[in-house]
Protein backbone atom coordinates (compact mmCIF):
# COMPACT_ATOMS: atom_id res chain seq x y z
CA UNK A 1 0.00 0.00 0.00
CA UNK A 2 1.49 3.31 -0.83
CA UNK A 3 1.87 6.50 1.82
CA UNK A 4 2.73 9.22 1.26
CA UNK A 5 4.55 11.96 3.66
CA UNK A 6 4.75 15.75 2.84
CA UNK A 7 7.27 17.66 3.95
CA UNK A 8 7.61 21.46 3.07
CA UNK A 9 11.16 22.26 2.50
CA UNK A 10 13.37 26.01 1.01
CA UNK A 11 12.53 29.41 0.87
CA UNK A 12 9.74 29.10 -1.69
CA UNK A 13 8.00 26.24 0.32
CA UNK A 14 8.18 23.54 -2.31
CA UNK A 15 6.72 20.39 -1.38
CA UNK A 16 8.71 17.01 -1.31
CA UNK A 17 7.27 13.97 -0.95
CA UNK A 18 8.66 10.79 0.39
CA UNK A 19 6.56 7.70 -1.43
CA UNK A 20 7.17 4.49 0.10
CA UNK A 21 5.42 1.01 0.59
CA UNK A 22 3.56 0.49 3.77
CA UNK A 23 4.83 -3.33 4.01
CA UNK A 24 8.27 -3.50 2.56
CA UNK A 25 9.23 -0.39 3.28
CA UNK A 26 10.77 0.71 0.18
CA UNK A 27 10.49 3.81 -1.18
CA UNK A 28 11.54 7.18 -3.54
CA UNK A 29 11.62 10.76 -2.74
CA UNK A 30 10.20 13.62 -4.84
CA UNK A 31 11.72 16.61 -5.64
CA UNK A 32 14.08 17.34 -2.07
CA UNK A 33 14.32 20.89 -3.12
CA UNK A 34 16.79 21.47 0.60
CA UNK A 35 18.03 19.17 2.50
CA UNK A 36 16.02 18.74 5.99
CA UNK A 37 16.24 16.65 8.56
CA UNK A 38 13.14 16.35 9.61
CA UNK A 39 12.75 14.08 6.27
CA UNK A 40 16.19 11.86 7.22
CA UNK A 41 15.13 11.53 10.52
CA UNK A 42 11.30 10.18 9.31
CA UNK A 43 13.04 8.16 7.23
CA UNK A 44 15.43 6.89 9.87
CA UNK A 45 12.72 6.08 12.66
CA UNK A 46 10.54 4.65 10.08
CA UNK A 47 13.02 2.37 8.77
CA UNK A 48 12.50 3.03 5.28
CA UNK A 49 14.54 2.09 2.51
CA UNK A 50 15.07 5.00 -0.28
CA UNK A 51 16.11 3.71 -3.66
CA UNK A 52 16.37 6.92 -5.43
CA UNK A 53 14.60 10.84 -5.48
CA UNK A 54 12.52 11.72 -8.53
CA UNK A 55 12.82 15.37 -9.77
CA UNK A 56 9.39 16.44 -11.57
CA UNK A 57 11.49 19.58 -12.91
CA UNK A 58 14.87 21.21 -12.79
CA UNK A 59 14.16 24.33 -10.98
CA UNK A 60 16.54 24.73 -8.08
CA UNK A 61 13.74 24.87 -5.73
CA UNK A 62 13.09 21.12 -6.43
CA UNK A 63 16.74 20.19 -7.11
CA UNK A 64 18.43 21.57 -4.38
CA UNK A 65 18.48 18.96 -1.29
CA UNK A 66 19.77 15.94 -4.00
CA UNK A 67 22.76 15.79 -3.53
CA UNK A 68 23.17 15.79 0.49
CA UNK A 69 20.46 12.81 0.10
CA UNK A 70 22.58 11.62 -1.57
CA UNK A 71 20.36 8.82 -3.74
CA UNK A 72 20.41 8.40 -7.42
CA UNK A 73 18.40 11.03 -9.46
CA UNK A 74 15.83 10.46 -11.65
CA UNK A 75 14.87 13.47 -13.95
CA UNK A 76 13.10 13.77 -17.36
CA UNK A 77 15.81 14.06 -20.48
CA UNK A 78 14.47 17.57 -21.29
CA UNK A 79 15.67 18.57 -17.42
CA UNK A 80 19.20 17.12 -17.14
CA UNK A 81 21.35 20.14 -18.07
CA UNK A 82 19.47 21.73 -14.98
CA UNK A 83 21.19 19.66 -12.63
CA UNK A 84 24.64 20.69 -13.96
CA UNK A 85 23.93 24.64 -14.94
CA UNK A 86 22.99 27.39 -12.86
CA UNK A 87 20.86 28.92 -15.89
CA UNK A 88 18.95 26.63 -16.78
CA UNK A 89 18.07 25.57 -13.03
CA UNK A 90 17.28 29.30 -12.34
CA UNK A 91 19.23 29.03 -8.92
CA UNK A 92 20.63 32.51 -10.25
CA UNK A 93 17.46 34.19 -9.27
CA UNK A 94 17.24 32.80 -5.86
CA UNK A 95 20.85 34.04 -5.07
CA UNK A 96 21.92 30.52 -4.64
CA UNK A 97 24.68 27.95 -6.45
CA UNK A 98 23.95 24.43 -6.94
CA UNK A 99 26.73 21.97 -6.62
CA UNK A 100 27.09 19.74 -10.53
CA UNK A 101 25.33 16.09 -10.05
CA UNK A 102 24.40 14.20 -13.13
CA UNK A 103 21.29 12.13 -13.43
CA UNK A 104 21.54 8.33 -13.19
CA UNK A 105 18.26 7.83 -14.84
CA UNK A 106 17.11 9.97 -17.99
CA UNK A 107 12.79 9.38 -18.33
CA UNK A 108 10.65 10.34 -20.79
CA UNK A 109 7.09 9.92 -21.70
CA UNK A 110 5.42 6.92 -20.43
CA UNK A 111 7.93 5.18 -18.04
CA UNK A 112 7.28 3.26 -15.67
CA UNK A 113 9.30 3.28 -12.11
CA UNK A 114 8.80 1.42 -9.08
CA UNK A 115 9.31 0.82 -5.94
CA UNK A 116 8.37 -2.86 -4.82
CA UNK A 117 4.69 -3.83 -6.52
CA UNK A 118 3.80 0.14 -6.40
CA UNK A 119 4.77 1.56 -10.13
CA UNK A 120 4.65 5.51 -11.10
CA UNK A 121 4.05 6.52 -14.44
CA UNK A 122 5.70 9.40 -16.02
CA UNK A 123 3.56 11.79 -17.79
CA UNK A 124 5.82 14.54 -19.70
CA UNK A 125 4.33 17.71 -19.21
CA UNK A 126 6.12 20.63 -20.93
CA UNK A 127 5.70 24.16 -20.19
CA UNK A 128 7.10 25.77 -16.73
CA UNK A 129 10.34 24.00 -17.87
CA UNK A 130 11.23 21.67 -21.17
CA UNK A 131 10.88 18.41 -19.82
CA UNK A 132 8.50 18.70 -16.77
CA UNK A 133 6.87 15.66 -15.85
CA UNK A 134 4.03 14.38 -13.68
CA UNK A 135 3.70 11.01 -11.77
CA UNK A 136 0.71 8.71 -12.01
CA UNK A 137 0.04 6.01 -9.82
CA UNK A 138 -3.42 4.62 -8.97
CA UNK A 139 -5.81 7.65 -7.96
CA UNK A 140 -2.97 10.16 -7.40
CA UNK A 141 -0.90 12.49 -9.98
CA UNK A 142 2.42 14.41 -8.32
CA UNK A 143 2.03 17.50 -10.67
CA UNK A 144 5.08 19.31 -10.08
CA UNK A 145 5.20 22.63 -10.91
CA UNK A 146 2.49 22.34 -14.00
CA UNK A 147 -1.13 22.45 -11.97
CA UNK A 148 -1.63 23.82 -8.21
CA UNK A 149 -4.26 24.53 -6.10
CA UNK A 150 -6.34 26.69 -8.45
CA UNK A 151 -3.04 27.66 -10.13
CA UNK A 152 -0.70 26.83 -13.03
CA UNK A 153 2.87 27.02 -13.37
CA UNK A 154 4.69 30.06 -14.47
CA UNK A 155 5.64 30.63 -18.19
CA UNK A 156 7.08 34.29 -17.63
CA UNK A 157 10.88 32.67 -16.68
CA UNK A 158 13.25 31.85 -18.81
CA UNK A 159 12.92 28.17 -20.77
CA UNK A 160 9.44 28.41 -20.28
CA UNK A 161 6.42 27.63 -22.91
CA UNK A 162 3.24 28.90 -22.54
CA UNK A 163 1.85 26.70 -25.88
CA UNK A 164 3.15 23.84 -24.08
CA UNK A 165 1.66 24.41 -20.85
CA UNK A 166 -1.45 25.05 -22.46
CA UNK A 167 -1.55 20.98 -23.89
CA UNK A 168 0.09 19.92 -20.56
CA UNK A 169 -2.93 21.19 -18.70
CA UNK A 170 -5.15 19.71 -21.19
CA UNK A 171 -3.49 16.63 -21.14
CA UNK A 172 -4.10 16.37 -17.30
CA UNK A 173 -7.81 17.45 -17.53
CA UNK A 174 -8.11 14.04 -19.27
CA UNK A 175 -8.26 12.42 -16.03
CA UNK A 176 -11.08 11.74 -13.72
CA UNK A 177 -12.60 13.90 -11.09
CA UNK A 178 -11.68 12.04 -8.06
CA UNK A 179 -8.00 11.51 -9.05
CA UNK A 180 -5.44 13.30 -5.98
CA UNK A 181 -2.84 16.12 -7.09
CA UNK A 182 -0.58 16.29 -5.29
CA UNK A 183 1.65 19.93 -6.52
CA UNK A 184 4.94 21.53 -6.15
CA UNK A 185 3.95 23.64 -3.81
CA UNK A 186 0.76 24.64 -1.36
CA UNK A 187 -2.34 22.21 -0.77
CA UNK A 188 -3.38 19.69 -2.77
CA UNK A 189 -6.25 18.96 -4.44
CA UNK A 190 -8.24 16.70 -6.86
CA UNK A 191 -8.70 16.79 -10.75
CA UNK A 192 -12.38 17.61 -10.41
CA UNK A 193 -11.67 20.89 -8.00
CA UNK A 194 -9.54 21.99 -10.34
CA UNK A 195 -11.41 22.23 -14.10
CA UNK A 196 -14.62 23.37 -11.92
CA UNK A 197 -12.76 26.60 -9.78
CA UNK A 198 -8.61 26.81 -11.14
CA UNK A 199 -8.83 30.74 -12.86
CA UNK A 200 -6.17 29.25 -15.16
CA UNK A 201 -8.37 26.68 -17.43
CA UNK A 202 -10.00 27.68 -20.17
CA UNK A 203 -13.44 26.62 -20.19
CA UNK A 204 -14.34 23.03 -21.42
CA UNK A 205 -10.87 21.43 -20.27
Amino acid sequence: MLKIETFTVGPIETNCYLDYDSKTKEGLLIDPGAYENQISDFIKKENITVKFTVNTHGHYDHIGGNKKFGYPVFIHEGDAECLVNPIRCLSFLGGVSRPNMSAQRLLKEGDEIKISNISFKVIHLPGHTPGGIGLECDNVIFTGDTLFYEGVGRTDIPFANPKDLEHSLKKLMRYSDGVKVYPGHGPSSTIGHERKHNPFLQTGY
